[in-house]
């Protein structure tokens, strides 16, 4: 009896040392989350560089090229709904730049080896600095979204719908911060990440159904573009907003794109992060 009585208390010891740790885990990411918000006060810049160019894709392309433009087999969609989808995926390429040119300033500055000397849990440092970097998402969508209503913008379904659009488009940003952190410690250096994060954003935005229906692209590239990620989240957005047109193609991706992304961004969500928990291991000591 008494080996048994032992026993439990083992394991009622183990049960308690572990859901201390887990809560230890949450107390670091939300006191490293709040360090990045009031950093993120002090430095309002950083807000404007992440709502600044999808706010003038707005202007420029759901307002100006409204009137010239005009997509085939809508079924009524206007070119400014029709836009929308991609211009909010287009917050998430965005924030990788960001987000990697933030991490890197903190390993060049030594700050993230200052945390690895503390007792607290290693990947607390890169959970706390990505939640935190979904705040400018958000307040961005809400930008966006309210130039948007101005130019024309409307959706035509449920609120429940609605909301699962915009929750798949941070979804998507989320696994773009990781992303942007991975590539912040491989790279480190400002200038390559500037020049990256920038290709990344125009190849990726330009690549895909944002702006333009795919239906004037050759056979090869068409394919290319219609699995391309943000081409899936934009057409997902557009169906669950109600600002899809008639026809998008036969293609996988086009013919089921709510399902597809979700897949598409919970796999990146899943390889990203432990690949960039891993690289921080050894990225501060280098």
């Amino acid at each position: 009896m008494s080996g048994v009585t032992g026993a439990a208390g083992l394991g009622a010891g183990a049960a308690g040392a572990a859901g201390t740790g887990v809560l230890a885990a949450v107390g670091d990411v939300l006191a490293l989350t709040g360090r990045h918000l009031r950093h993120l006060r002090r430095t309002p810049e950083k807000l404007i560089a992440v709502a600044l160019t999808p706010v003038a894709m707005v202007v420029i392309l759901g307002y100006l090229f409204a009137s010239v433009v005009t997509i085939k087999n809508s079924g009524g969609i206007e070119y400014h709904d029709y836009v929308m989808a991609g211009v909010f995926a287009q917050i998430g390429l965005t924030c990788i730049g960001i987000t990697a040119l933030g991490v890197a300033s903190d390993l060049g500055k030594g700050l993230i080896d200052r945390f690895r000397s503390l007792p607290m849990a290693r990947s607390s440092v890169l959970v706390g600095h990505t939640t935190a970097d979904l705040v400018p998402v958000a307040i961005s969508m809400v930008a966006v979204g309210s130039v948007g209503l101005l130019v024309g913008w409307r959706t035509d379904a449920g609120p429940l719908s609605v909301a699962g659009g915009f929750a798949l488009l941070l979804a998507f940003a989320y696994a773009m911060l990781w992303l942007g952190a991975l590539l912040g410690m491989v790279l480190r250096n400002m200038e390559a990440i500037n020049g990256i994060s920038a290709l990344a954003l125009v190849i990726l935005s330009f690549m895909s159904n944002s702006f333009m229906p795919l239906s004037g692209l050759p056979g090869w590239l068409r394919t290319v573009v219609e699995w391309n990620p943000v081409s899936t989240v934009s057409e997902a957005c557009r169906v669950l907003w109600g600002n899809a047109p008639a026809s998008t193609g036969g293609s996988l991706p086009m013919q089921h794109p709510v399902l597809v992304s979700v897949i598409t961004v919970g796999a990146l969500i899943a390889v990203l992060i432990p690949i960039a928990l891993r690289t921080f291991r050894t990225a501060a000591v280098r």
